[in-house]
């Protein structure tokens, strides 16, 4: 009982810890990309506080899991106990936060301050270091984005616009973007889980129960991942992969063309809603089976020697 008390206490430390400040970062990020934008997106402050809840549910949710499976690894817990702790916990803080995310959309909003990013005379393009993009002069600035400006087309006059529609779309304002290529790829795969958590939580309880207790399942069955080696530095870094190629996994298995090859196979013996679990749970299984045999064969060689 003590182990499985300290089990809990780390996932929901460490959930806790992650997800806000995931959600402090990522509604930063969603503010930059806001304020690129002209003229503004409708947006509150509100609503990016939400958004980025709701990416940061889903990072915390994985990096809990892996973390807690990593202590119960380290620590030589009950495969067991570690399961249903773990997966108890994910369940529920998982429908909690969806819960508490969708009744905080009622709140009555505040709007973003708009900030001017730029005096008269700055200068939008597609493109920083192509010459040949098109370019858009403000003259009033970005302070007033639908005002008079000046349009540079390669190879063509400049063309001078008095004012634009509401509809016109500008050019965003550059800001220089170094991120990897693959944090910005995982960050896509994470928002496209919070995507899928929120479909189907709107969609109902037991849809939103079915996706997310299969996919916490196959998560939770990566357990032997971080035992594979002496070492657990490594074993980390080999969670860390494992995890991020369930996302990837999630993402690609949720395509319409693979929604469409699985239902074709499928042939309609089980809902196309619950596809996707269902593989879920048919993987999980056999990375559970292959654990427990690898620990039969490591057993059985302990007890020849």
């Amino acid at each position: 009982m003590k182990n499985f008390a300290k089990q809990a206490f780390l996932f929901i430390i460490s959930f806790f810890i992650i997800f806000l400040a995931a959600t402090g970062i990522k509604f930063l990020s969603l503010q930059v990309e806001w304020a690129k934008n002209l003229p503004p997106k409708p947006e509150t402050s509100l609503t990016l506080l939400i958004a980025a809840a709701h990416w940061a549910l889903s990072l915390s949710l994985f990096s809990s899991v892996l973390f807690s499976l990593s202590y119960s690894a380290r620590k030589n817990y009950s495969s067991l106990m570690t399961i249903i702790c773990v997966m108890g916990l994910s369940i529920l803080f998982c429908f909690g936060f969806s819960s508490i995310l969708d009744n905080w959309k009622y709140v009555p909003p505040t709007s973003i301050n708009s900030i001017s990013l730029g005096d008269k005379g700055v200068i939008l393009s597609n493109s920083l270091n192509n010459r040949e993009g098109t370019a858009v002069v403000l003259l009033g600035g970005t302070a007033q984005p639908l005002g008079p400006r000046v349009t540079a087309i390669p190879r063509q006059p400049l063309i001078y616009q008095e004012t634009a529609s509401a509809s016109f779309t500008l050019p965003p304002v550059p800001f220089t973007d170094d991120t990897p290529w693959f944090l910005k790829s995982l960050s896509i795969d994470i928002r496209l889980n919070a995507e899928n958590l929120q479909s189907k939580y709107n969609e109902g309880l037991l849809p939103f129960f079915i996706y997310a207790g299969s996919l916490i399942f196959l998560l939770c069955s990566l357990g032997h991942t971080i035992r594979f080696s002496a070492w657990p530095l490594a074993n980390l870094f080999l969670s860390i992969l494992a995890f991020g190629g369930i996302l990837v996994f999630e993402s690609f298995i949720n395509t319409p063309e693979m929604q469409y090859v699985i239902d074709s196979f499928l042939r309609g013996m089980v809902p196309s809603a619950y596809s996707v679990p269902l593989i879920f749970l048919c993987a999980g299984l056999l990375l559970y089976i292959y654990s427990f045999l690898v620990f039969i064969i490591k057993r059985r060689d302990a007890d020849e020697y």
